[in-house]
């Protein structure tokens, strides 16, 4: 699974790994129609922006360091339990196609979150302006 996909997973299916093995019914018996989770939210809820927003800041609190995933592409990705690494990066650096140097980090940093963060709104809308906001 690629870097990117692992990020949107955590974002939009967050429970989804989490979520127990239910072993299959016998044949003999009828199937109830699959429900969600009550802690999951429904796909009209994780449409909603501030769904998102919510979800990082619930994540990002829960963290014993601070972290600002709302503009750092590390900070993001501890958000979210995933390696931060500079190696992982420079794996979505190549993911996303991205041209310039990956020896400069803090170049490539910049790019990577703006880019994380406009995918995450091409997937579910709009977020704060603020969250797309990059130079």
């Amino acid at each position: 699974m690629s870097v990117l996909s692992n990020i949107l997973g955590k974002i939009f299916h967050p429970h989804q790994a989490a979520r127990p093995t239910v072993p299959a019914a016998p044949a003999s018996q009828p199937t109830a129609p699959a429900q969600p989770a009550a802690s999951e939210p429904t796909a009209a809820e994780r449409a909603d922006p501030a769904y998102v927003e919510s979800l990082l800041d619930t994540k990002a609190a829960a963290h014993a360091e601070k972290l600002d995933w709302r503009r750092s592409i590390v900070d993001l990705m501890k958000t979210l339990d995933l390696d931060s690494s500079l190696a992982a990066r420079k794996e979505l650096a190549k993911e996303l196609s991205y041209s310039g140097d990956t020896s400069n980090s803090a170049a490539m940093n910049i790019w990577l979150h703006a880019q994380v963060m406009q995918r995450v709104a091409e997937h579910r809308g709009k977020l704060d302006q603020d969250l797309n906001a990059r130079a």
